[in-house]
């Protein structure tokens, strides 16, 4: 066991685990955050998305050991229930969730897009959400949560 100081959603979080733990497991199992899913185990569904130093990254394929000093934001560290991230919220006005599970990957990439590419057009969004699996068939909605998002931090919506 190597114990690590993890910099996740704002804080310093001490673990001791394994090094080739992914960091997925840490962040559920260790530090109890739920909201990267496990999905595929391979990163190619894209449930298990966290922001890694800004970038959409699989955490299920990411070992622990490779962290470093990087910062992770998890769904939970973009917003609260009170106080909803613009991409949460503009997810909710558009009711882009159906069963949910994708949504994780979904708000994460979006968040990640969005702070790159501040007004995307539909095919970028397309594009950027394409590696992330939705079998609800939730994707109109999704592509307009992102629009909106984007319009809400132009001042446009």
């Amino acid at each position: 066991m190597t114990t690590y100081q993890l910099h996740v959603n704002g804080a310093v979080a001490p673990v001791d685990v394994e090094d080739d733990t992914p960091l997925l497991y840490v962040l559920r199992d260790t530090l109890g955050l739920h909201g990267p899913k496990f999905g595929c185990g391979l990163g190619q569904c894209g449930a298990c998305t966290v922001l890694f130093n800004g970038a959409a990254t699989r955490s299920c394929v990411l070992p622990v050991s490779a962290v470093g000093t990087a910062a992770i934001v998890t769904l939970e560290g973009l917003g609260s229930p009170d106080k909803p991230h613009p991409v949460q919220q503009a997810f909710i006005d558009e009711q882009a969730a159906q069963c949910g599970y994708c949504i994780n990957g979904m708000v994460m990439t979006s968040v990640a897009l969005l702070s790159r590419t501040p007004n995307p057009d539909d095919t970028q969004i397309r594009n950027a959400l394409a590696a992330n699996l939705c079998r609800c068939g939730t994707h109109t909605r999704i592509v307009k949560a992102v629009r909106r998002a984007a319009q809400a931090a132009a001042g446009e919506a």
